[in-house]
Formats: structure tokens, sequence, C-alpha cells
């Protein structure tokens, strides 16, 4: 198995090993915000073709520090779906909490059966759910949960979405075609929720669809912050937008990136997943390209767009984005000697099988804990 990377934008965390594991031992790091290092074999629980990553026993002592003294965690209450419950577990760390008890099951035809096995009466509830694949069966087991709290007394719900699925039907391109991120959005309304919190969506415009309040996520400064513990010269670097439509995330990534330059792939969309890659505009010769998107699914673009970038001289080149789908044949696109690194974060489970050597997996559990906590203290100031 190759080496994984785990890395989180947070203070600097005591070195932690342990030589025992009752798995084959895999060489994986933990990485702060000062490239504070530490080399650790730690149990790999894998099961229903979902990978679980214990965490280091240190962070149960810092639990507390994350924590302020004032904060009333029983009035908080926070669940996990089955989508990803290793980033659940990790967010509730951070917080200082664990996990609320849910019973979540399958019946022999496929139904879903959600019970909450404790009271929420008058309680902030927060339920983290990406509507990854298989999608519509973690969308609808979202929804269930959104009803079972409701139902429950519930005093407020809060849907924390990592991944939104169905984004990118965001308009009409073409006729006769349906908007499923509005449709999406009406469904999580009318099943109950008063609030969401998702990361990275596919376009700023999605907001829009919801008729409750949105948090908006963004990631890219845990991936900004990776990049900046990198021995590689800020002057070196040029900003790569995968196609004309991604420019504005590519801009913003590029003036927090020491007002790194601006170069965009020119691309034709002939059908869903399938890209043709025109021209460049800019100049990348000499070049480190950062290659920025929202998501990478089959990496069609951005493994064709990274092949035209080293055609034109570009010295290395990394993709960076937050969204790892990796449908196939996204594994043998990205490991097939195009990027220095594929730079993702765990907004979405990743399969054991889909690890390879220049992949780079970064936690967004902390920026997560932290906006639930301002969220749930009425933190104006911080969203």
């Amino acid at each position: 198995m190759a080496a994984l990377m785990i890395t989180s934008p947070s203070r600097p965390l005591p070195c932690w090993s342990s030589s025992s594991s009752s798995l084959t031992q895999s060489p994986y790091r933990i990485c702060a915000s000062n490239s504070f290092k530490c080399d650790m074999t730690r149990p790999v629980n894998s099961g229903n073709g979902k990978l679980t990553i214990s965490l280091p026993e240190f962070m149960e002592s810092a639990r507390t520090e994350t924590t302020a003294v004032n904060r009333d965690g029983g009035k908080l209450k926070l669940f996990s779906g089955t989508a990803n419950p290793a980033l659940s577990q990790e967010i509730a760390r951070y917080m200082g909490l664990d996990l609320g008890k849910i019973n979540i099951k399958r019946f022999a035809d496929g139904e879903i059966y959600v019970q909450l096995q404790e009271s929420v009466r008058g309680c902030d509830v927060y339920l983290v759910q990406p509507t990854c694949a298989p999608a519509n069966e973690n969308l609808m087991e979202l929804l269930i949960m959104v009803d079972a709290c409701r139902r429950a007394s519930a005093k407020n719900i809060t849907v924390v979405v990592p991944y939104f699925g169905y984004s990118r039907a965001d308009r009409k391109v073409q006729g006769r075609e349906s908007i499923t991120a509005k449709l999406v959005a009406n469904l999580i309304t009318e099943a109950g929720a008063n609030r969401i919190l998702a990361c990275d969506l596919h376009s700023g415009q999605s907001m829009g669809y919801f008729d409750i309040p949105v948090d908006h996520v963004q990631c890219q400064s845990v991936i900004l912050d990776y990049l900046s513990s990198k021995r590689i010269c800020f002057d070196d670097f040029v900003v790569v937008s995968p196609d004309v439509g991604g420019v504005a995330r590519a801009r913003s990534f590029a003036k927090t990136l020491s007002a790194a330059p601006l170069a965009i792939v020119d691309k034709r969309r002939h059908a869903h997943n399938v890209a043709e890659v025109m021209n460049l505009i800019g100049d990348v010769k000499g070049k480190v390209a950062i290659m920025v998107d929202d998501m990478i699914d089959t990496a069609g673009t951005i493994a064709r767009g990274a092949a035209l970038l080293q055609e034109h001289g570009a010295k290395e080149v990394y993709a960076c984005c937050t969204h790892a789908v990796f449908s196939p044949p996204a594994i043998e696109r990205l490991s097939g000697g195009l990027f220095q690194e594929v730079i993702v974060t765990n907004t979405l489970p990743i399969a054991e099988k889909n690890y390879f050597p220049q992949l780079t997996v970064l936690s967004v559990a902390n920026l997560l804990a932290k906006t639930i906590w301002h969220v749930h203290d009425d933190d104006v100031g911080s969203l």
C-alpha cells in the first residue's frame, strides 16, 4: 500500500509513534501547519469498502483544549451518517465531543431505517453526511436523519455536507434538462433542516438555491497551508485553472499564494465526463504549475491539462482539489507520472485500493469543527 499523508491545519502536534499494529504497518504522517511531522504506524480498520484511520492517542488529552470552558456541549449534538464516519469522528474529537448514538440500517429490500438512540429535545443538532457515492443512498439517508431529528423535537438541525452531490447540474446548458442542485436543496429544506454547512460548492450560485442559511466553507486554506510548508520558492509558482469556469477559484487561490501568476486551460466539453483540451492561456515555462479545481471525478480534464502544461515547459505539475470523487479511470490517469503530487482533502472517504504514491490527503476536520462551534456560539465575526 502506498504511503498516505494526512494533514490538518491546527496547533503543533506532539510526536506520537507506536510499533504495535494488528494489521500491515504503513508509514502514516500527520503534519501541522508548521510542517511538524510525525511518522506513525497506527491500526487501520477497513470495512464495507470504507477506510477508518484511528487517530493518535494524544488527541484525546488535547480535546479539552479545543473547547472553551463556557461552551455547553450538552445542548450540541453531533451525529454521523454512514458516508464518511472517519471524518465525523475526527471532527468530534477536535470539538471535544462524542458522536451521538444513532442506529442506521437497511431493510432486506434496501429501505433505510434511522433511529436516534439518545434525546435531542431542545438541542442544536449537527448531522455530518457527504452525499457521495452511492449518491442516492447517502442523500436519502441524510433526509431520513433530518426527519428523525425533527420528529424528536430538536431545536435546530444543521446539515454538515462536506461534499454536496448533484451540485454540477446547477443550470440549464441544454433544453429539457433538470437542475438537480436546486432539487436537492429543496429536499433538504423540506425534510426539516434549518441550516446547511457545505465545503467548496461547485459554484457559488448554489447557495441561492437554499431557502435556509448556508455557510460555505472554503477549504483552500488547508491546501495553501500545506503548500507553504513545501520548500518551493513562491516565485516559481503559477496557478492554473483547468477550465474557464474555474478561473474565479484559481484567481483567488493565486492571490493568496503570494500573488502568483495565473494560467488557464481552454477546453471544450463534448459530453459529461468527456472533455477536449484546446489551448493554454498564460506562460508556464520553467514554472511549478499548481492546477486548482473543486473536484476530481474521472480526472480526464486535469490529466489532459497536465500533459499540455508539460508540453509548454512546466517544470512540475501539482493537482489540488477539495473533493476526491475518483471515478474510474481516475487512479490510472493520476498515477501515470503526469503529476508530482495530487493533493486532496478528506471530505470524501478514499478507499484503500485508490491509494497511489503521489496522493496526499489533507484533513478538513479542524476547519469544520471550528466552523460548527462558530455557528453554535453565534460568532458573527467568524463566518
